[in-house]
């Protein structure tokens, strides 16, 4: 198999039909030998049938049906398990990357000697200010605690080597971030600028972006305990000196060094600090809960395949 193309359906019965046409347009320009893997994440509506309407009449694609909802990551991850091309193609398929790009990475990948992974970053991040401004937030925050550097607005869409995909499917972890995965996979990679649809409205809230960005950086580094602990030991410091002066002051003046309302301040400010840190060890432990159950991360309902033309449901 030369040439796999990976993606995943989560409330995508949109945009399948218009995703199936382009890609296969594409594909068939580079090679007759390739594939199609579409992964349903448990999507809530047809996404599933409409593409179980596709493999009946093409031989060329999978479909790998997952029993529960895994995560976009997750179910990405699970693609990858099933692809069997030299080459595979990673793509959402919501449209808002064209699917047209299979073969501007193609090309470049071909045109490049010792790449292993050709993958699209954002020309500019889309979105209002909000977005734009916490997305900057989030890769300056990440890339200062963690040693491992993500790239700014990288996108899904990449064409990777088999030998590159098979060392990314030994990171077997429950909450896994597929970016970080990616970068500490290594190997030599080149970015692509895209200019990436927006579509209006999004699954991605603010609640559950502010639940992505900090399981990124607990994932990635421990730094902030370490931060934690050096801001307690200041502090310990400086009231263990303060403490010293007051003391001196009884015994000398006989009088207490006034100030006390800012003291109780302080007290209720450092408690808070308390309370946030505890909450910090706290994602800490539960990352290490759900990592050391090893429980599957992804459940296989039924798994849609084609033999030579000859259908075989797993």
């Amino acid at each position: 198999m030369e040439l796999s193309i990976v993606t995943t359906l989560y409330n995508s019965s949109e945009y399948i039909q218009e995703f199936y046409k382009r890609i296969v347009t594409c594909a068939e320009k580079i090679s007759n030998n390739y594939e199609i893997v579409f992964v349903n994440d448990a999507s809530p509506d047809d996404s599933l049938r409409k593409v179980l309407e596709l493999y009946a009449s093409n031989n060329n694609i999978q479909v790998v049906d997952l029993a529960i909802n895994a995560g976009h990551h997750q179910a990405l991850m699970s693609g990858l398990q099933y692809a069997k091309g030299d080459l595979i193609f990673l793509i959402d398929v919501d449209l808002e990357e064209p699917p047209e790009l299979l073969a501007t990475f193609w090309s470049e990948y071909h045109a490049s000697k010792g790449i292993d992974m050709i993958y699209g970053v954002q020309d500019q991040r889309k979105g209002g200010w909000f977005e734009k401004i916490s997305g900057k937030l989030f890769y300056k925050a990440f890339n200062f605690l963690s040693k491992v550097k993500i790239p700014e607005n990288f996108l899904t869409v990449r064409l990777m080597s088999r030998r590159y995909v098979n060392q990314l499917l030994r990171f077997k972890e429950s909450d896994l971030m597929f970016s970080l995965a990616v970068e500490l996979t290594g190997f030599d990679r080149r970015a692509i600028p895209v200019c990436k649809g927006s579509r209006e409205t999004t699954s991605y809230n603010f609640l559950k972006k502010t639940y992505i960005a900090l399981n990124a950086i607990v994932s990635a580094t421990t730094k902030p305990l370490w931060m934690a602990f050096f801001l307690g030991l200041t502090v310990a410091t400086l009231s263990c000196i303060y403490i010293i002066k007051i003391i001196i002051f009884a015994l000398m003046y006989s009088s207490i060094p006034k100030g006390w309302p800012a003291l109780i301040v302080s007290v209720w400010f450092f408690s808070g600090l308390i309370i946030m840190f505890l909450g910090l060890i706290g994602l800490y432990l539960a990352k290490m809960f759900n990592e050391v159950k090893r429980r599957p991360v992804s459940i296989l309902r039924q798994h849609y395949v084609s033999e030579k033309g000859n259908t075989n449901c797993d």
